[in-house]
């Protein structure tokens, strides 16, 4: 049995869980509300206050599953009743981002700026005290994700310099750049 699939998400006060026809799961709570169909393979029961769910067999492929459809429950229910946040920093002499609450316009060194609208839930704001972290809040783990990541790969940091969009925190591996004066 799966260690992780075999443990009940434990639903928080203000939020609820409905499974619908086809394995539809809708979860409704303070910031919002998601709905994700999952595999037919695993069984997910709502009762009292806690999402359960369990295989129908013991095939490679639904022991694989398990956990998984588990793991997207939780992180369904964290995100309806907490939300997600994800920091990107903004590096390098001119680079600069302003932001609207869904489209966020990027000035990377290019001849033109940059924008980018957000899909449906994702909202952008700036650290008021560090201009250079842009914030992207939303209640879907995997768009958030997604986002952050479409947002990096617009200036990936070089390692030279290290100038670019990265994530908050991240480390870049920096190379040495050219000798001056070596002698061959």
């Amino acid at each position: 049995m799966s260690r992780i699939g075999k443990q009940a998400v434990k639903l928080p006060s203000g939020v609820t869980a409905e499974v619908k026809s086809e394995n539809f799961v809708a979860i409704k709570g303070s910031k919002g509300e998601l709905i994700k169909q999952f595999p037919a393979l695993i069984k997910i029961e709502v009762k009292e206050n806690e999402i359960i769910a369990s295989r129908l067999d013991d095939l490679q492929q639904t022991r694989a599953i398990h956990g998984l459809v588990r793991s997207l429950l939780a992180n369904m229910v964290e995100g309806v009743s907490k939300g997600y946040e994800r920091k990107l920093e903004i590096v390098g002499v001119g680079y600069r981002a302003t932001t609207a609450k869904n489209k966020i316009t990027l000035t990377l060194g290019y001849s033109h700026p940059v924008e980018y609208i957000a899909p449906k839930d994702i909202e952008f704001s700036m650290d008021p005290e560090l201009k250079n972290i842009i914030i992207i809040k939303g209640i879907d783990k995997q768009t958030l994700g997604e986002v952050a990541a479409k947002i990096r790969s617009f200036r990936k940091p070089e390692p030279y310099k290290g100038k670019g969009i990265k994530y908050f925190g991240e480390h870049i591996r920096r190379k040495a750049g050219k000798a001056a004066g070596a002698k061959q």
